[in-house]
């Protein structure tokens, strides 16, 4: 037993743990604690004696439950304590490492010292800059990008699946399907007068972009796809050519829908170019 205790102290001596992670260390802990009670039960045993009600059970059902506990923490921390100990072996990161390239907030601070300082503001004098705040190392406020890029990953049958939502949505929200829906639906009739569907959708949409500009204090574009949509819109009311026009709901019927651009949409007029060549015509100057 003293050659038992004084080889534990060596080995103790010989790999201190005091910079060690303390999860690995109370996890060494039980598994020894385990280990311990487990021998007294197979002594127990081995010796004929019952185990019923033995304090040693309880304590193995008790560690049994923190090490089964500790098991998804562990899981979590894999990443951070194969990082450590790698570093503990090679002696730092490597050169790929990604956490090389994280933001040093050292290089935010100035590189001149007090002395230089010192002479700068003498030589300048009550020299101001030209509307830019600075600190007191003499660096600018550091104002992160509104936009971050991001890596594009979307595959094209995402962006298939995408376009048949969209006209999915566009075919549930046709004349048609609205027809159907207030036709069977129990609710009580509305009646518009001097609104179309589509201008009453229109204002809606208006309404919440300008919610949306004045709270977010943002200005939003309006594509030229938006621009022809609200043009025809207002053509719309006055054409007796849209009483037949109910909207495609082919991505509701099962057939194959028409993933590109609206066919509703106005189609670009191209310039017919003159092929007559000739002489042009001008005036004469008169002498």
């Amino acid at each position: 037993m003293q050659a038992c205790k004084s080889s534990l102290w060596f080995i103790c001596l010989l790999f201190s743990s005091h910079q060690g992670l303390s999860f690995l260390e109370v996890k060494d802990h039980l598994l020894l604690l385990y280990l311990q009670d487990l021998s007294q039960l197979m002594l127990e045993k081995t010796l004929g004696h019952s185990v019923a009600n033995h304090p040693a059970l309880l304590r193995l059902v008790e560690t049994r439950t923190v090490l089964e506990k500790m098991r998804p923490i562990e899981q979590k921390l894999k990443y951070q304590m194969d990082k450590l100990v790698k570093a503990a072996v090679v002696g730092g990161l490597g050169e790929n490492d990604p956490l090389r390239f994280k933001p040093n907030p050292n290089n935010l601070m100035s590189k001149l010292s007090d002395s230089e300082d010192g002479e700068d503001d003498e030589d300048d004098g009550d020299v101001k800059n030209s509307g830019k705040e600075t600190s007191k190392g003499g660096i600018r406020k550091y104002v992160p990008p509104r936009l971050v890029p991001v890596h594009y990953n979307e595959t094209e049958m995402e962006r298939e699946k995408k376009m048949l939502e969209q006209a999915k949505r566009r075919a549930l929200s046709s004349s048609i399907i609205r027809e159907l829906k207030e036709q069977y639906s129990d609710a009580p009739e509305e009646i518009r007068e001097g609104r179309h569907a589509h201008a009453a959708r229109q204002n809606r949409e208006d309404e919440h972009r300008t919610n949306y500009e004045e709270s977010m204090m943002v200005r939003l574009n309006v594509s030229r796809k938006e621009k022809a949509r609200r043009r025809q819109g207002g053509v719309l009311g006055s054409q007796l050519s849209s009483l037949t026009h109910f909207g495609d709901i082919s991505a509701l019927t099962g057939a194959t829908p028409s993933l590109g651009e609206d066919s509703n949409l106005p189609k670009k007029k191209r310039k017919k170019m003159s092929t007559k060549r000739g002489k042009r015509k001008g005036f004469r100057k008169r002498r």
